[in-house]
């Protein structure tokens, strides 16, 4: 006869067996949630000067500040095993010695877009139609819809900048950054699940998840420029995260 201790034993095994057969059938079920992801990226203004870039910068150094304009709808990314969505958006360029040095690529802006259903964070991304709103909410109700990662009205993963400030400035290991050419911003995201494999960004169609339509701008680094350039118009920007940023 079975002691108290053994039964124990049987019962967590039971359940534990039980808890990763169901957890592998809600990752493997996302397969059947359909995904059609587009996106409109163009760049709105880009500038490159010499400063430190950083604040914990200890050289001064070429950087440039890229400012643009972002349309996205990743709604369909959201099923129910979706936890957050992390977007972010890189500017890759060719190196100045093409032979030997391989291409450059930098993160400006990225974003923590969480389900509805995800508990809150303190990097969670609030969408700055919100963000710099100067109404003050009166309720607990409007405070809540000002903490949304989308614009009002909408749903998880839309996403509308106009004239959005970098998060970070672009350095290069060379120090020099003006003047290259062939350079392409590109919107990347990964979808973290509550169970299950994370899941990258891909323009390709698997099944019925379509690939990512548009998301892609290209541009070229300008021209050095001096001294006429304000200190305001460098200064980097965030959502609602609390690590803010400005060049020295």
């Amino acid at each position: 006869m079975h002691n108290n201790v053994t039964r124990i034993q049987n019962v967590f095994g039971f359940f534990t067996s039980v808890a990763f057969a169901v957890a592998a059938v809600i990752a493997v079920s996302v397969v059947l949630s359909a995904q059609s992801p587009s996106a409109s990226l163009e760049l709105r203004n880009i500038q490159v000067v010499t400063g430190r870039p950083h604040y914990y910068s200890s050289k001064r150094e070429e950087y440039a500040h890229v400012k643009f304009d972002l349309d996205a709808d990743l709604s369909t990314l959201y099923n129910w095993n979706t936890k957050q969505i992390f977007a972010y958006i890189t500017a890759s360029y060719p190196s100045s010695d093409p032979t030997t040095i391989p291409a450059s690529e930098a993160v400006i802006w990225d974003a923590v877009i969480p389900a509805n259903n995800a508990p809150a964070h303190p990097n969670t991304y609030i969408h700055p139609s919100l963000s710099k709103s100067n109404a003050r909410p009166k309720t607990k109700a409007d405070r809540l819809a000002a903490q949304k990662p989308y614009p009002p009205g909408k749903s998880p993963g839309i996403l509308k900048l106009s004239g959005q400030k970098p998060k970070y400035q672009i350095t290069d290991v060379s120090g020099k950054i003006a003047e290259r050419s062939n350079a392409t911003l590109t919107l990347h995201w990964n979808v973290q699940p509550w169970v299950g494999a994370l899941v990258w960004d891909s323009r390709r169609t698997f099944g019925r998840w379509q690939g990512l339509k548009g998301g892609l701008a290209g541009f070229e680094f300008p021209g050095l420029k001096g001294t006429e350039v304000k200190k305001e118009e460098l200064r980097t920007e965030t959502g609602g995260e609390r690590n803010r940023g400005s060049p020295a």
